[in-house]
């Protein structure tokens, strides 16, 4: 994804997700055995927790479908990348500093899992 195209947003506007989009024939999972998903989410999962926190939730969302992922989702984690490529200069930096100021932010949805209509929330610190 290095000399990828960068793009404009992590979530497409309708854009839903749901256990009917994993894979049920044998050639669908052969199919997405052979892409890095896992790895994919994992190292999203890293530049979230390092530097871009912009990108929590849906990290969550990818995060929940590892054992069983399906081409929608990886179509969604090569978007969240380009996103990430369009902002590789925009970052969150750490220094030194000696009164330390932790600030909460939270955000949700109302019973956006199709599955279980349950809330989806992030919530992180800084």
């Amino acid at each position: 994804m290095q000399e990828c195209k960068s793009g404009d947003t992590l979530v497409a506007k309708g854009d839903k997700f749901s256990l009917k989009q994993c894979p049920k024939g044998n050639l669908e999972i052969q199919e997405m055995q052979k892409i890095p998903y896992a790895s994919a989410v994992g190292s999203l999962m890293y530049a979230q927790v390092s530097t871009h926190l912009d990108i929590a939730y849906i990290v969550g969302v990818l995060r929940g479908y590892l054992s069983n992922p399906g081409m929608d989702n990886w179509k969604i984690a090569n978007r969240v990348m380009r996103y990430l490529k369009r902002i590789e200069y925009y970052m969150l930096t750490y220094k030194r500093s000696d009164q330390l100021e932790i600030t909460r932010y939270s955000d949700s949805d109302f019973a956006g899992c199709l599955d279980s209509l349950r809330s989806t929330s992030v919530t992180f610190s800084c």
